[in-house]
């Protein structure tokens, strides 16, 4: 764990969103990855 309360309000600020914004990607990306694997078998039971 990072502990930041010692500096100023503008690092604290800027690196909540950093860690949102990281957050996402690792969502956006980690997402991608479970639909190209899960697609397929979703469109195997579709067609079945």
């Amino acid at each position: 764990m990072i502990d930041l309360a010692a500096y100023s309000p503008a690092v604290q600020a800027g690196a909540l969103v950093g860690a949102v914004l990281l957050e996402a990607f690792v969502l956006y990306v980690g997402y991608g990855a479970l639909e190209r694997v899960a697609m397929p078998v979703v469109e195997r039971i579709k067609h079945a």
